[in-house]
């Protein structure tokens, strides 16, 4: 999973200027939300949003290992109504529940294999499988 470059900029803030510099809330979410995509985001673009009866984002929490952020809880999204939510080929993780500008993205992944949900299916991420690394 990649930072995005608005991220990317704002923990190099965060690390190298003076605390008077830089406003701590615009730097930390006070919430993270995994967000499904049907096109693959970049480091300055999002990707295509899933739509879709009960399609939800869905409220991450972190659990840190040396320069390794994994998700601590399974991730499940709702039951996907009529029309499923398409293929999702990537995440996002994002700082609200609705919307947001590309320059707001935290972080985003590509699927390893691209996962089709239709109707009735459950779309989940395992704990400990959405892993962000600082290298």
């Amino acid at each position: 999973m990649s930072l995005s470059d608005s991220m990317e900029t704002k923990a190099l803030q965060w690390l190298f200027k003076l605390e008077s510099d830089v406003s701590s809330a615009s730097l930390r979410p006070a919430q993270w939300w995994c967000a499904l995509c049907t096109s693959d985001p970049t480091d300055t673009a999002l990707g295509t949003e899933c739509t879709g009866t009960n399609y939800a984002r869905k409220a991450v929490t972190w659990t840190i290992s040396g320069n390794s952020a994994s998700n601590t809880n399974d991730i499940e999204f709702a039951e996907a109504g009529s029309g499923g939510f398409g293929t999702i080929e990537a995440v996002m993780i994002m700082p609200a529940s609705t919307g947001g500008a590309a320059s707001n993205m935290i972080a985003h992944a590509q699927l390893s294999v691209d996962k089709t949900i239709n109707q009735g299916d459950i779309f989940k991420i395992p704990a400990g499988d959405l892993v962000i690394d600082i290298e």
